[in-house]
């Protein structure tokens, strides 16, 4: 997993409220088990019309949001069903990092183990990010995860809280695997000396 550290990018704002895991990927698209080519469906049915025609409106289709790297969202982003293809679509399409009021319990959880951060911060602070994010690609926001902020374009410093195992995680672009490679010589030692003490098996 890539390890996150400093993120500067240009942030799309999304104000929407209860955006949850089927929005950010339809149930259709959950046939695959790869974490790969869900971007381009990355909420399919509010970026694209019957036909399969882009929606303009729709922000992630507009030029300026286009290689958006941060999500400014509405209250309780990714509430639904614990589908891990909403993260992975998500970081498919190229967002790193995902700014709201309050998260579902397990898509924050799975946002950590596929290498997007979860920022939680009060309304305020999402409501002047909100208001930066609007201002297009020239508004570029900083998220520094070991000073645990978020800069906006005008130098407004948000500081958020983040359980410092998780914390450890991303910085070090461990998910569950590469938790269990960390013990590789802990393993290695018991297994032998698992074999020396019971040959039979």
């Amino acid at each position: 997993m890539e390890k996150f550290e400093t993120l500067t990018g240009i942030a799309a704002p999304m104000p929407l409220v209860n955006i949850d895991t089927d929005m950010i990927i339809p149930k259709k698209f959950l046939k695959t088990i790869k974490r790969s080519g869900l971007g381009v469906n990355l909420f399919d049915e509010m970026r694209y019309d019957r036909q399969g025609n882009e929606i303009p409106d729709f922000v992630l289709n507009q030029p300026q949001y286009r290689d958006a790297e941060i999500l400014v969202a509405g209250d309780n982003f990714g509430c639904g069903s614990s589908r891990e293809h909403a993260p992975w679509a998500l970081k498919d399409f190229g967002i790193k990092s995902v700014i709201s009021t309050s998260f579902a319990d397990i898509f924050y959880n799975n946002c950590f183990k596929n290498g997007i951060l979860p920022i939680v911060l009060p309304q305020e602070a999402v409501d002047v990010l909100m208001k930066d994010a609007e201002k297009g690609s020239n508004a570029r926001m900083t998220v520094d995860l070991e000073a645990q902020t978020v800069t906006s374009s005008d130098g407004d410093t948000f500081a958020f809280e983040i359980d410092p195992f998780k914390k450890h995680c991303l910085m070090n672009g461990l998910d569950d695997i590469g938790l269990s490679l960390e013990k590789a010589p802990a393993i290695d030692a018991f297994e032998a000396q698992a074999s020396q003490a019971r040959p039979w098996v």
